[in-house]
């Protein structure tokens, strides 16, 4: 599903213009944005949390030319989740 589609889905499914579902879904992307970019983790009980990650560096080899090649550590986001969420998904 593209943004685009889920916006119409919100504003059909709540009773709202596709301007209002669109500012809404901004609004909440970019508040979970900013608290990821701060370090903190954005919990929602029984549906899922989203977390910053450190990914370990690591050497792999290109199987083409067999040159090794370092990859550096780096932060990913990592989403899990929630029970509620994830026995629906069954």
């Amino acid at each position: 599903m593209t943004k685009k589609e889920f916006i119409d889905l919100y504003a059909e499914k709540g009773n709202l213009t596709k301007k209002e579902a669109e500012k809404g879904i901004n609004l909440f992307l970019a508040s979970v944005e900013e608290a990821l970019v701060k370090g903190e983790e954005v919990s929602f009980v029984g549906w899922g949390k989203w977390e910053i990650v450190e990914r370990a560096g690591r050497d792999v080899r290109n199987p083409r030319t067999k040159e090794i090649i370092k990859i550096e550590p780096k932060k990913i986001v990592k989403f899990k989740a929630g029970k509620i969420l994830a026995d629906k998904i069954k």
